[in-house]
């Protein structure tokens, strides 16, 4: 690995993500996933709401996390769904970006690495984002 640039770590209460889903049902999901994570959680939610909370609170908490080790927060060119933690086809969650922030995260930064985890009541991601190579 190289040299770390960022980290960011988020944690994110289960029944609050739950609260703003039955709250706004479609607005919610829509806002927050990717066109690609949006797909997962409906397929996810619609066998069980329960799955379909967990998989939306682990990607909330991701991008949360992301956008703290950038140094962004959630102002451009981050944007909620511009951010997608994918699983990779052994499982493993994987950062996948969109444009504008691809190209700006690209020109600042190597990889970025993703762990996200789900209990009964919280979710939490972790995210670590590589320096450059020189």
């Amino acid at each position: 690995m190289n040299a770390i640039a960022g980290i960011g770590l988020d944690l994110i209460r289960m029944e609050r993500i739950d609260k703003a889903w039955r709250q706004f049902p479609d607005r919610f999901p829509a806002k927050i996933l990717g066109d690609d994570e949006l797909r997962v959680f409906q397929a996810r939610a619609a066998r069980d709401r329960t799955r379909g909370v967990r998989y939306l609170a682990t990607r909330f908490a991701a991008k949360e996390a992301f956008s703290k080790a950038i140094g962004l927060g959630m102002r451009a060119p981050m944007w909620w769904t511009r951010m997608q933690t994918l699983n990779a086809p052994g499982g493993k969650p994987t950062v996948v970006l969109s444009p504008p922030l691809r190209d700006w995260y690209e020109s600042r930064f190597g990889a970025a690495h993703v762990s996200i985890t789900d209990e009964s009541e919280y979710g939490a991601a972790y995210v670590v984002v590589e320096a450059l190579r020189p």
